[in-house]
């Protein structure tokens, strides 16, 4: 499986775009997240991945920065069933606050007669705490993060060959989930040497440390770092893998917009 990083930045980045994903292996794509607007088009299009061909896709929670990508794939979606131009059926997952908000927005802002694919080009699927979904003939276990902040849920594939954990610390309360991991994707909003300035425990986020400590913690082989602020993206990868590296002795990886990483 590949997994292709359509943006990496938090909420406020404009060098790079906000963080969501696609993983894609000879089963199909599958969505993570669509980012703060309409450049999810532009970043499935320059990652060679035909929206046509992602038929499953997972909303974290309903911060704008992972969520209103969606309006715009829900227009798409939606329309060009209409016009006859896509038969196919894509299936968005999140928990009921998340599948809720996709449904009142497109209900909001989609034209009637578009509108009135919602439910059948595209369904959307309220999920539980810890159930599991076959997506792309893949196991995906959804989990409940246990935020601070808003109501979120993170994933695992195929038991632990894959942990997301969203974008905050991960909480004790699903450190079950992830020990032992062989990947573990994790946000990292800025370096631990410069917290002073970007104030990431204020925003109930971690540092490269934090993240790189937790990988120790949890004895996971690989680590993803992500959702980082960009005063650093010229330098970023290199920044954040000698920060990483005192800290954690697997790999890192600090991946760049549309950087593609096997798993």
């Amino acid at each position: 499986m590949e997994i292709t990083l359509l943006g990496t930045g938090n909420a406020f980045t404009t060098e790079v775009y906000n963080t969501c994903f696609v993983m894609k292996d000879s089963n199909g794509n599958f969505l993570v997240d669509a980012g703060g607007g309409n450049t999810i088009m532009r970043q499935l299009k320059k990652s060679g991945t035909d929206w046509k061909e992602v038929n499953d896709i997972f909303v974290t929670h309903t911060h704008i920065d992972h969520i209103i990508g969606m309006v715009w794939l829900t227009r798409l979606i939606c329309q060009k069933s209409r016009q006859k131009e896509f038969d196919g059926v894509v299936r968005v997952y999140g928990h009921d606050e998340v599948i809720k908000t996709i449904y009142d927005l497109a209900k909001m802002l989609l034209l009637e007669k578009d509108f009135k694919f919602v439910g059948k080009s595209l369904l959307l699927i309220p999920v539980t705490d810890r159930e599991t979904v076959k997506i792309c003939s893949h196991d995906v276990t959804f989990f409940d993060i246990h935020s601070t902040k808003t109501k979120q849920f993170g994933f695992t594939l195929d038991g632990k060959k894959l942990v997301c954990c969203g974008d905050e610390p991960c909480n004790d309360s699903i450190k079950d989930l992830a020990r032992d991991a062989e990947w573990l994707m994790h946000e990292a909003f800025c370096l631990y040497s410069q917290a002073d300035i970007f104030k990431p425990y204020e925003k109930h986020h971690s540092t490269v440390k934090d993240a790189c400590e937790l990988a120790t913690e949890l004895n996971v082989k690989n680590i993803i770092l992500y959702h980082t602020e960009e005063k650093n993206i010229k330098n970023r990868k290199e920044l954040y893998l000698e920060e990483g590296r005192h800290y954690f002795n697997g790999n890192i990886f600090v991946p760049e917009d549309l950087e593609t990483i096997s798993i």
